[in-house]
């Protein structure tokens, strides 16, 4: 019978790279599915859909009134001027209601964004339904140029009653180098 010597440190490495070969494997294909189905399930995160919302004929709830609020922030490294011309809407539920965003590209190139948006409370997101919205698509803009960025809502009836105020998040994103297309068509 021929035996092999053992190397001690080789099987260390053998070990540490077949556990994290294992970790990497753990988080990518069963963590990240995972998270999706709980946040789904348990409506945390505050995600809407990136869908339009097709509108059925309503009526318009004129007992209620929703505070929907309007905030911006802009990724570390996203230089442009990114506001909502209002901070805050007061909006019937069933009616779509209309509003505007505004951007600025302040750089000397030109460049693309892209706003994700999230509303809280995170058990409100179904109900925020965005017919029209910037951030279905990257927003191309020249440099030094402005534009303004049109977002239309509406609250859906069955909004929970102890909800009274709707806050929709924007932040939005440099992808300039992932949309190298939509610069080059410009």
């Amino acid at each position: 019978m021929i035996r092999i010597a053992a190397n001690p440190a080789l099987d260390t490495v053998i070990k540490l790279v077949a556990v994290s070969c294992a970790m990497f494997a753990f988080v990518f294909v069963v963590m990240v599915p995972l998270y999706d189905v709980l946040c789904d399930a348990l409506g945390i995160n505050g995600k809407t859909s990136g869908e339009a919302y097709s509108a059925v004929p309503a009526v318009v709830d004129e007992s209620r009134t929703i505070t929907v609020q309007f905030i911006t922030n802009n990724a570390a490294d996203m230089p442009w001027e990114f506001a909502p011309s209002v901070t805050a809407l007061k909006v019937h539920p069933g009616a779509a209601t209309d509003t505007v965003f505004f951007a600025e590209n302040v750089t000397n190139h030109a460049m693309v964004a892209q706003a994700i948006p999230s509303v809280s409370p995170s058990r409100a997101a179904e109900y925020f339904l965005k017919t029209e919205c910037f951030c279905f698509n990257q927003q191309p803009l020249d440099a030094k140029t402005s534009a303004e960025m049109p977002l239309q809502f509406i609250v859906d009836q069955e909004l929970p009653e102890d909800i009274k105020t709707i806050t929709l998040s924007y932040t939005i994103f440099d992808v300039t180098e992932r949309a190298g297309e939509a610069l080059a068509s410009r």
